[in-house]
């Protein structure tokens, strides 16, 4: 029995009535959040999206930092007249390479030259991995957003389909669509370094128009397993299934 609520009549009597106090769970209920069974049958069902969480971070951080390196293919040249090292770093964005011939004696430089859309005799290839992978981490970052707010749901117990599945699927969406498009870039650049492939340089870029070999970069196997990392947290995400047991 509840509270006693005492209540005087007007004849001079007390009559007196109870109430039961609803339980705050229901009250949660009323709102769209959910009960204590439908709790844990959210978070028991959101391992792998937590996961995939963990993972999709890693991955855009990877991608972003392949992105900025400029080690993506490591060229041996023969000449080292400007060349001094005799090893030239050939990035998305830029080259790189030693010299000591623009310096003091006994002192060393390195010396980059930047991409510029009006080369036309750079590579398109070159300019489409720059496209790529600032698309994958846009969408990456996209998908990050998604699976946080979703999280955000499930950890504040509410319950509505459409406010956890759907940014799941979003983010898995993402998350995807970033895997590929680090992959894309990643996996031409390592063909082309296993095959030995020239780029046509300008003579204002002081790099030979082919090298001796070529090896890859730190930037191809970090922008590998960040399109692994990304791919996989996709697929968690998109493999989310919402507990049967819960009100919609």
């Amino acid at each position: 029995m509840g509270p006693r609520n005492d209540l005087y009549l007007s004849d001079g009597s007390i009559s007196f009535y109870s109430f039961q106090s609803t339980p705050l769970w229901l009250h949660g209920k009323a709102h769209g959040r959910a009960g204590p069974c439908t709790m844990n049958s959210l978070i028991a069902t959101s391992h792998l999206q937590l996961a995939s969480f963990a993972l999709g971070t890693i991955g855009w951080i990877l991608c972003t930092v392949s992105m900025g390196l400029v080690e993506w293919r490591v060229w041996h040249v023969d000449n080292t007249t400007i060349i001094s090292s005799g090893i030239a770093w050939v990035g998305i964005w830029k080259v790189c390479f030693i010299s000591y011939n623009h310096v003091s004696p006994g002192y060393e430089e390195q010396f980059c030259h930047k991409f510029s859309g009006y080369d036309s005799s750079i590579p398109g290839e070159i300019y489409a991995a720059q496209g790529l992978l600032v698309i994958a981490m846009v969408t990456g970052l996209l998908g990050l957003t998604a699976t946080i707010y979703a999280l955000r749901n499930i950890s504040m117990g509410i319950s509505r389909k459409t406010s956890i599945t759907r940014f799941f699927l979003v983010g898995g969406c993402f998350y995807v669509c970033a895997g590929l498009c680090v992959l894309i870039p990643v996996s031409h650049n390592f063909y082309s370094v296993t095959h030995n492939q020239s780029i046509a340089f300008p003579p204002s870029y002081l790099m030979p128009s082919s090298p001796v070999a070529q090896e890859a970069g730190a930037a191809i196997p970090i922008g590998i397993i960040a399109a692994i990392l990304l791919l996989l947290s996709g697929t968690f995400s998109l493999s989310y299934r919402f507990p049967v047991t819960t009100n919609t």
